[in-house]
């Protein structure tokens, strides 16, 4: 899958290790890395769990229309579908199937 960034610091802490455990500690580090490469190496969206780990889900509310994995309890890696359109089912709903590409928005607790 090809992952993109919302921001050129959000990129560095994901793809720098040592950025990564300053910005996040070493336990969140380790899960994010982990979570990426699980991510990179997915054709489509599909091909990630919903059960955990990772726990791929849809998100709701101000969230609507992004996605996230668990990293460390409660934090999430959160992402969108990087496509225009975004790919949907006939029923409604994000086609995760057709998923190829995501751009990470952000590290954080949604709760």
């Amino acid at each position: 899958m090809e992952i993109t960034f919302r921001t050129k610091k959000l990129q560095r802490s994901c793809s720098v290790a040592k950025e990564a455990v300053k910005a996040y500690g070493q336990l969140r580090a380790r899960k994010l890395m982990q979570r990426l490469m699980e991510l990179r190496a997915a054709d489509y969206l599909s091909d990630i769990p919903s059960a955990p780990p990772p726990r791929c889900h849809e998100l709701t509310g101000n969230l609507a229309g992004k996605l996230s994995v668990d990293l460390d309890h409660p934090w999430r890696l959160i992402f969108r579908p990087a496509h225009d359109p975004v790919p949907v089912r006939e029923s409604g709903g994000l086609d995760w199937s057709q998923v190829t590409a995501i751009e990470i928005t952000d590290i954080m607790d949604p709760h």
